[in-house]
């Protein structure tokens, strides 16, 4: 029997730290994909709730054709909103007198103070806690009178940065433009009356 070289001692050692040092790195790739899914998962549920919340004012307008103008609030600048509090929140809900009927009027009126609570997560209440919609959701109905295009955009604070949108509502809100995400919906109301 040969004696052990002594040059070979310690080698099963090195190996075994070799094998853990690989497989701590390939752990730690594991827990960041891990973080990214969480938070790409969490993006994509704030996403959902928005369009939900876009499809319920789109179908209130539609369903309340003649007081539709009493929807469209807010500017060019995506100012006012309705949603979280904040120094640009549409507190008055009142419409023009000559717009639709009284009856008409109160739904609409009504209807934005619904949706105002929606985009503040009133849909979901846990502990009194309004916990529902999206991080500080925010909602704009604007009119452009040249196209006779309604534009309804909810905006709401994103996890990771992306692509600034276009659409301005609530703009300059959410720290860097590229934390902002905006989802949109232009549509016409028919004119049955001819």
């Amino acid at each position: 029997m040969e004696p052990v070289s002594r040059r070979q001692t310690g080698m099963a050692m090195l190996e075994s730290l070799f094998s853990m040092a690989v497989l701590m790195v390939g752990m730690l790739g594991i827990c960041g994909l891990q973080a990214k899914t969480q938070t790409s998962h969490f993006e994509a549920y704030q996403r959902a709730q928005a369009l939900l919340l876009l499809d319920d004012v789109v179908n209130r307008i539609n369903a309340n054709r003649s007081a539709a103008d009493c929807y469209a609030y807010t500017g060019a600048n995506g100012t006012p909103y309705l949603g979280a509090n904040g120094l640009d929140h549409r507190v008055d809900n009142s419409c023009a007198a000559v717009t639709g009927t009284i009856q008409t009027r109160a739904i609409a009126q009504n209807g934005m103070t619904d949706w105002d609570l929606l985009l503040q997560g009133a849909g979901e209440i846990d502990g009194g806690v309004s916990r529902g919609a999206m991080i500080d959701a925010r909602g704009c109905i604007s009119f452009d009178a040249v196209t006779d295009m309604y534009t309804v955009a909810i905006a709401w604070q994103g996890m990771m940065p992306t692509m600034a949108p276009a659409n301005p509502c609530a703009s300059g809100l959410y720290g860097a433009e590229t934390n902002r995400r905006v989802v949109t919906a232009s549509f016409r109301i028919a004119n049955l009356a001819n």
